[in-house]
């Protein structure tokens, strides 16, 4: 019989598949630095997932796909091999508003436990003391750290910094300092942190902070705030402000809550003031934490008139008794003593309605005589679960920890544990993709950050491999510094950061240069 066209065809497909086969895989390569194959990929961006092989080389994907090669190719050119099967490669999660000191816990492994690889440092008005702020990126990055690091300015401390500290009337001369220092740090920062609700920034007026505003859009970077009051009744009015600062520069607010506000209706207030307000042409965003007790400063319960060290002094000598009132009242608006958890020796771990009672003291007195403004950091338990859960769900809401190393708080070691675990897989509030988009590419784009928060070619390799079922935060408010478990793997720069539980020797991070 004489060979027909159908059997050459299929003798050309067969040869031409077994060539394909011994081709090295990616060829350009000399060898490919990680390779996760049999992976769930979700892409950040929210979309279906689908089922792909992940190749890296250097720091960069280089590959996104069903990948085939033979056994040499695989055992001579690829230095880390890492079965994903029925389990999930997400990018790695970026912390819209974070804390820590890298130059002290470098490892970061709190955020590295819970899938994190960008953190956000210099929050809520303050950054390191430095000038320029330069000199001690340079510290960190000589150190090392971790994840990476998104930087941000303090407002605080450039008020301190520029001469103008508490001033609620800053001279000319020191506000063109503070504005030109800005201005400078601007060129290596993600943008300016505002913190009113604290000293120095509460002196802040309006008219100040629209000067902020105009050189921080001058350069097309974000106003981060914690805006002036968090509590319902001066919500409005405090998000009004930063609207107001963003009539010049994109503008976000930090950990949003409404203390004392409550239901599914007063979130839809609240997140209809924003929508509102993109539609207006502002570019507002927001950041959130699974959680109903916030974790601050003692200062927080205290007046503006008694904050810092001297007011309190005057205070505590001219008006001890309206202190006591205020602090009374203020205390028992946000929920009473028991409300307040004590995170500072020698009192972590106690309410403030264990330490009055042991002290045989007003929790009042106990605020005055014994802790003082600046003596104690504490969480406290004032928002509703409702009205919170509300807020997560909306995709306009980032999350963000607010956590740290050393906070005594759950958030700062199981925040996006617990998106995972509680509000994905237990109680189904929100999809698998959207859970990732919300913690990867929709926080890459409020930081204008291009090259990470999306899985495809080109794009820098901050990976996750995780189980769902495995994932859990298992940080509690009387034990909140357990690791979280499920993320098998974590990826920083192309490089190994942590897997089954080991962070790596190499501290993988960078400190970020804005575009």
């Amino acid at each position: 019989m004489k060979p027909t066209k159908t059997l050459y065809l299929g003798l050309a497909v067969f040869l031409s598949a077994c060539q394909q086969a011994q081709q090295p895989f990616l060829p350009q390569y000399d060898g490919i630095d990680l390779f996760i194959e049999n992976g769930q990929v979700f892409d950040g961006l929210g979309n279906a997932p689908f089922n792909a092989d992940i190749a890296v080389v250097g720091d960069k994907i280089v590959f996104v796909g069903n990948a085939s090669f033979s056994e040499k190719d695989m055992s001579n050119r690829i230095r880390h091999h890492i079965d994903a099967k029925e389990r999930i490669i997400a990018p790695g999660f970026i912390d819209l508003h974070s804390h820590g000191n890298p130059l002290q816990t470098p490892a970061m492994k709190n955020f590295l436990a819970m899938g994190v690889t960008t953190i956000t440092l210099g929050q809520d008005g303050y950054s390191p003391d430095f000038n320029p702020l330069s000199t001690w990126l340079d510290n960190v990055s000589a150190k090392g750290i971790g994840t990476n690091l998104a930087m941000f300015v303090g407002h605080g401390s450039l008020r301190n910094q520029s001469g103008i500290g508490i001033s609620d009337s800053p001279e000319q001369e020191h506000m063109n300092q503070m504005l030109e220092m800005l201005d400078d740090t601007l060129e290596y920062t993600f943008g300016l942190s505002t913190g009113l609700e604290y000293n120095p920034g509460l002196n802040a007026k309006l008219p100040e902070l629209k000067a902020l505003a105009e050189v921080v859009g001058s350069h097309d970077k974000l106003i981060m705030s914690h805006i002036r009051n968090e509590d319902d009744q001066h919500l409005e009015a405090s998000i009004a402000e930063l609207l107001e600062q963003g009539q010049s520069s994109r503008v976000h607010v930090s950990h949003l809550k409404s203390v004392y506000g409550a239901g599914t209706d007063r979130a839809n207030e609240i997140l209809a003031i924003l929508r509102e307000a993109r539609l207006k042409g502002i570019d507002i965003t927001a950041d959130i934490y699974p959680y109903n007790a916030s974790y601050t400063g003692i200062g927080i319960l205290f007046p503006v008139w008694a904050k810092t060290l001297e007011q309190f002094n005057l205070a505590k000598k001219n008006r001890r008794a309206e202190l006591a009132e205020y602090l009374r009242n203020r205390v028992n608006q946000r929920n009473g003593p028991s409300a307040t958890l004590l995170g500072t020796e020698p009192w972590t771990g106690k309410t403030l309605a264990n330490l009055s009672h042991e002290l045989e003291m007003s929790f009042e007195d106990v605020l005055i005589d014994v802790i003082g403004p600046s003596g104690a950091s504490g969480a406290y338990f004032v928002m509703d679960d409702v009205l919170q859960t509300s807020l997560i769900q909306d995709p306009i809401i980032g999350i963000g920890s607010d956590g740290s190393p050393t906070g005594f708080h759950p958030r700062g070691h199981a925040t996006f544990a617990k998106i995972i675990e509680t509000y994905v897989y237990d109680k189904q509030l929100l999809s698998m993709a959207e859970a990732i988009r919300k913690m990867t590419s929709y926080a890459a784009s409020i930081l204008n950050i291009s090259d990470r928060g999306t899985i495809k070619v080109g794009m820098v390799a901050d990976l996750i491999v995780f189980d769902p079922e495995n994932v859990k935060a298992n940080a509690t408010y009387p034990q909140p510094f357990q690791l979280a478990d499920g993320f098998d793997l974590v990826v920083v720069n192309g490089k190994i950061a942590r897997q089954n539980g080991a962070l790596s020797e190499l501290l993988a991070g960078k400190v970020l240069v804005p575009e």
